[in-house]
């Protein structure tokens, strides 16, 4: 096993996430088997608690995992699966190294932050990187990206570990690569001292990097990289340009142009291959359409939506129609700004707020026959709203909303719940699809398996009068209804999974790819 630790400087958000995973597309590309593992620094045992307005979309792994959202990119970037153990916080190695204590594992020793929490880090690191990668075995590589920045308190552990993995590999089985920001003046020049600080930072620590990813929104220039390179002790081939791009999916194209994957190689003793350029057809296919997407949540922070936004746009790109997406208040917008989209969306969330907005949105998209793809909460809103305008049950409601006709009720085994945190029903499961309905054919199949991340069903009470009145329940899990939709009606497709966790450019999300093209039909018949 080799490993590619990632680590970042000066500032937060410069991309480490998307560095790391487009170095493993790099590598992917030659080839080689490619895993990940994000450390978070946070002493949350994982991010299912946190709220994705601060921290942005809890992402959902197959087992379950609710892990940060890094973990998305990389399963998008590499085309794998990854596991919770391949999200690593402070919270998870300390929990264990407590229970260890408490077990007396340690035989009455003094427990500290080294060796033990130093050790617990590497034996975690180790044992995810070891894992079956997409059951085939083991990965040739193993991406670790360190969360937050050099210098934070919080990370100090992790970066001890990491020297202490540099110290115990040989010298072509570690790469240290550091991602660091180059600002521009006023004049228009390159600034290299918060690289030159950052560095320095990291070697007091007892690291040095390897190579240095520098961040900016133009091309930094040959001198800028020899200057770089006098004060770093990084040679000028190992310092990397990363420019800002139009696209995420087109970063491991401009770090491929750097050479970064040639130094990587070089470093880590492995063959030099010629890479495969399939990612990148995909990635620069041309645009012949454009349609524009409602949609409607009562989050304003498009980092709470991102496998939303992404899956819109590799369904987008596999029908070369670009997707432009409209932001909607769920509490404040007009009917007006629906009637100017060629579809709407509403996603999944959780509380009382902006409900009756996403009612109305579903409404209007279910009477003026608009394009409609609901997602877990819009699944559930999806039949409330039909409940209520087409029964005529004016009290329907989720039990989660208070009190009326719950057509929407707690899972039985969420009923005593009183912990938070993993307690839902989540990742993911085998859905059976009826023959002859619209899911069915956009998957091609009757089996599926998708993931889930939710308290409430819809209520076994109520599926037959539903049913009876319109409404086709086209997927199920026994007694717990996945998907429903309309049949006099263009696209009406809502479904209790997140689709889109499994959505890739390379694998476009089925229901995501149907509601682009429903809408693409809607604009070009108009």
């Amino acid at each position: 096993m080799k490993y590619i630790v990632v680590t970042g400087g000066v500032m937060s958000g410069l991309g480490k996430g998307i560095t790391t995973a487009s170095i493993g597309r790099l590598l992917k590309n030659r080839g080689y088997r490619v895993t990940a593992v994000k450390i978070d620094p946070y002493l949350n045992i994982d991010a299912g608690t946190m709220n994705p307005a601060q921290h942005g979309e809890v992402f959902v792994l197959d087992d379950g995992g609710e892990v940060d959202l890094d973990l998305g990119n990389y399963e998008r970037f590499l085309d794998i699966n990854l596991s919770s153990d391949h999200n690593i916080t402070t919270g998870k190695v300390y929990q264990t190294v407590i229970e260890k204590e408490r077990r007396g594992d340690f035989l009455g020793g003094t427990v500290q932050i080294i060796p033990h929490i130093t050790d617990q880090i590497k034996e975690f690191i180790h044992s995810a990187a070891a894992k079956e990668l997409n059951g085939e075995g083991p990965a040739d590589i193993c991406l670790v990206e360190v969360g937050g920045t050099v210098g934070d308190i919080e990370s100090m552990p992790f970066l001890e570990a990491v020297r202490q993995m540099h110290g115990e590999l040989p010298s072509n089985e570690m790469v240290l690569v550091h991602v660091t920001l180059v600002p521009v003046d006023t004049m228009g020049d390159h600034k290299t001292k918060p690289t030159q600080h950052s560095v320095k930072a990291l070697r007091e620590l007892g690291i040095a990097p390897d190579i240095i990813v520098a961040r900016s929104d133009c091309m930094i220039s040959a001198a800028t990289k020899k200057k770089i390179t006098a004060f770093c002790d990084v040679p000028v081939k190992a310092v990397i340009s990363a420019i800002t791009a139009p696209d995420i999916y087109q970063v491991p194209m401009e770090m491929e142009k750097e050479g970064l994957a040639d130094v990587v190689i070089e470093y880590l003793g492995l063959e030099k291959r010629e890479p495969d350029n399939t990612w990148y057809r995909i990635v620069s296919r041309e645009y012949t359409s454009r349609i524009t997407v409602a949609i409607v949540s009562k989050y304003g922070i498009e980092d709470v939506y991102i496998s939303i936004k992404e899956a819109l746009k590799h369904a987008g790109r596999s029908l070369s129609t670009e997707v432009d997406i409209r932001w909607l208040d769920a509490e404040t917008f007009e009917t007006a700004d629906l009637s100017e989209v060629d579809g709407i969306l509403v996603p999944g969330g959780f509380g009382k707020r902006g409900i009756e907005g996403k009612i109305r949105a579903i409404q209007y998209a279910r009477n003026q026959k608009k394009p409609y793809l609901g997602l877990c909460l819009g699944f559930q809103l999806a039949v409330i709203e039909y409940a209520r305008h087409v029964l005529g049950w004016e009290d329907a409601t989720s039990e989660e909303m208070g009190e009326g006709t719950h057509v929407i009720a707690i899972l039985p085994e969420q009923e005593n719940v009183d912990m938070l945190g993993g307690t839902m029903r989540l990742g993911s499961c085998t859905i059976r699809l009826k023959e002859n309905t619209i899911v069915e054919r956009l998957y091609g199949t009757t089996d599926i398996s998708e993931r889930h991340r939710h308290r409430y069903e819809v209520n076994p009470d109520h599926i037959a009068d539903l049913e009876n009145a319109g409404l086709v329940f086209s997927g199920d899990c026994g007694m717990r209804m996945e998907a429903c939709e309309i049949e006099d009606h263009p696209f009406f497709l809502a479904t209790q999974f997140h689709p889109e966790f499994k959505s890739r450019p390379t694998h476009p999300s089925p229901p995501y790819i149907g509601f682009v093209k429903a809408c693409r039909d809607r604009r070009n018949a108009a």
